[in-house]
């Protein structure tokens, strides 16, 4: 189960998730996204309360990163310490800008 708090203010989108991103879940983040790629220019990720990431879910955060890195960018905030070990093996600590 992936909870996802949406908060638009100006040309900044904050998505705070929580639970699991997983081949389940990524469809509804994905789609959570859609109406918010084009709108703003600048994408904050919080995920404090996110308690897995499954190939799924890297995937939709490295797709929307091709999509910011054209506009002000995208930032991954609050990854905790097994969230941060998927993101060191599988590279993506090198590609995405985490807070």
């Amino acid at each position: 189960m992936l909870n996802i708090k949406k908060t638009v203010n100006g040309n900044k989108a904050v998505f705070a998730l929580e639970g699991r991103l997983d081949t389940n879940t990524s469809v509804e983040l994905d789609e959570a996204l859609k109406p918010v790629v084009d709108g703003v220019d600048e994408l904050l990720f919080d995920l404090g309360s996110l308690d897995y990431i499954s190939s799924a879910g890297l995937r939709v955060l490295l797709a929307t990163h091709k999509i910011f890195s054209k506009k002000n960018g995208m930032k991954v905030t609050n990854v905790n310490e097994m969230i941060m070990e998927i993101f060191e093996v599988t590279g993506f600590s090198d590609i995405l800008t985490i807070e």
